[in-house]
């Protein structure tokens, strides 16, 4: 091959590669976007409400007010 014909083969295979990189980065970009909104669907479970106990006096806050 001439050196003409060699140069103009690897910019054309330079020119597909970057192609093809443009076309791979749109399809990631997709891709992600797709995912977050299937992600933002998802139903968010209430916990169970915790009983109010209020004040308790346990043993270590007598030893406490023992202590004062």
């Amino acid at each position: 091959m001439s050196d003409s014909k060699k140069e103009n083969a690897t910019q054309e295979s330079r020119r597909q590669f970057l192609k093809g990189l443009g076309v791979a980065a749109a399809a990631g970009a997709v891709s992600t976007v797709a995912s977050t909104s299937v992600q933002a669907e998802v139903t968010v479970v209430k916990p169970e409400e915790e009983k109010a106990s209020g004040y308790r006096e346990t043993q270590h806050i007598r030893d406490y007010y023992d202590s004062l």
